[in-house]
């Protein structure tokens, strides 16, 4: 069977940048299963799946307007220390979640300087080129009720 829209399709993977350096990997671990067509992987990885069988491998290589998107610059600021109230020491790479009026945002921690924090709100992947190296295990086709709930249930998706 091909992937296409409501298959539901696991799939081993290793995720690098340019440089080569590993930045995710399925390996040893269970594959990721999603279900097809319906956002719940990157649309680039998702277009470069359309069509494969089980058992193929493939590299697809994601650019940000595909992947993360490209660095939005308004999404890093600079706060005051006090705004971290109860936390007893900010450090880079410590993430928070912030209230802004287009609702919750995941912020990292960039840098800490005397009583300014510098927090960004963009994807850690924001910006980057991705390669994908893919192994598909399985392409089945999706229930009727995954496809009505968006998402794959059972083994590898969402029990409930």
């Amino acid at each position: 069977m091909q992937i296409a829209q409501n298959s539901v399709v696991a799939f081993h993977y290793t995720l690098t940048n340019d440089a080569g350096e590993v930045l995710d990997s399925s390996e040893g671990r269970q594959p990721l299963t999603y279900l097809h067509g319906a956002g719940n992987i990157i649309p680039g990885l998702e277009k470069g799946l359309e069509g494969r069988e089980s058992g193929e491998k493939l590299n697809v290589t994601v650019s940000p307007e595909e992947g993360y998107g490209e660095v939005q610059p308004q999404l890093v600021q600079e706060v005051p220390r006090d705004a971290f109230q109860g936390v007893e020491a900010v450090e880079p790479g410590m993430q928070f979640q912030a209230q802004t009026q287009g609702g919750p945002l995941m912020v990292t921690v960039t840098k800490v300087e005397g009583d300014t924090v510098t927090v960004d709100g963009n994807h850690p992947l924001a910006g980057q080129k991705l390669n994908f190296d893919v192994e598909i295990a399985e392409v089945r086709e999706a229930s009727q009720e995954e496809v009505e709930h968006g998402h794959v249930h059972g083994e590898g998706g969402v029990e409930h």
